[in-house]
């Protein structure tokens, strides 16, 4: 996984995602496929949290996409969940042929929007697609229930590394859509607050400075 030292690096923008999903569904080795394309036969389940990084260039931008791989075991979600602070996207993972897994994503998805941002481009991955005769999860259903939910879908297998950088890249291109739109807008927020003429000032005085007023006027009127 990236040394954080490496976040150094120039970048025009630095975005934030996490992958979530039951231990065992492949999060590590998408992670890994998509930052180093490389797949672990021996991968191990992540303990807490790791990181890695990929440049990755959106139309004129530089965008450093920082993706957080945090644990699916219970005993981690209340550790990982402070990692979800930040946060601008995230894939929701689950395995094609556990049923189990692809049960769980409402419990993961509700995590999410508990601690997550309102506006997070989320993608629901059904990984594994490799294993189709072993599949308790159909296609359709994942591509339905993702519909329902407001999600993208793809499926994806990190071990013949189909549709692994199109899911990323799916999720880092719409963070930037995303982003790019709120900035507009805020930019023409700003343009109006300019344009708005500023009231004048009204004084209001009281009776001592009306008649000395008067009596200032009455001199220069002399």
């Amino acid at each position: 996984m990236a040394d954080a030292a490496a976040f150094d690096e120039d970048c025009d923008l630095l975005f934030k995602a996490v992958l979530i999903g039951d231990s065992g569904v492949g999060k590590s080795n998408l992670l890994s496929r998509f930052a180093k394309d490389e797949f672990r036969v021996d991968s191990k389940p992540t303990i807490g949290v790791e990181f890695a990084y990929r440049n990755i260039k959106v139309g004129d931008k530089l965008i450093k996409a920082q993706i957080w791989d945090t644990a699916g075991q219970e005993r981690f979600r209340a550790i990982t969940s402070s990692y979800y602070r930040g946060a601008l996207g995230a894939l929701v993972v689950y395995d094609i042929t556990r049923r189990s897994s692809y049960e769980s994503v409402k419990k993961w998805l509700w995590e999410l929007r508990e601690f997550g941002k309102e506006d997070m481009v989320v993608i629901l991955v059904g990984n594994k697609c490799d294993l189709s005769l072993s599949r308790q999860v159909e296609e359709e259903e994942g591509k339905g229930f993702a519909e329902t939910e407001g999600l993208c879908f793809m499926e994806t297998s990190a071990l013949q590394n189909v549709n692994v950088e199109e899911a990323f890249l799916q999720m880092i291109t719409k963070i930037h859509d995303v982003t790019t739109q709120k900035n507009l807008e805020a930019k023409l927020n700003d343009a109006v607050m300019v344009n708005v003429p500023s009231g004048k000032e009204i004084k209001v005085m009281d009776d001592d400075q009306v008649t000395q007023t008067k009596q200032s006027s009455s001199c220069c009127s002399r």
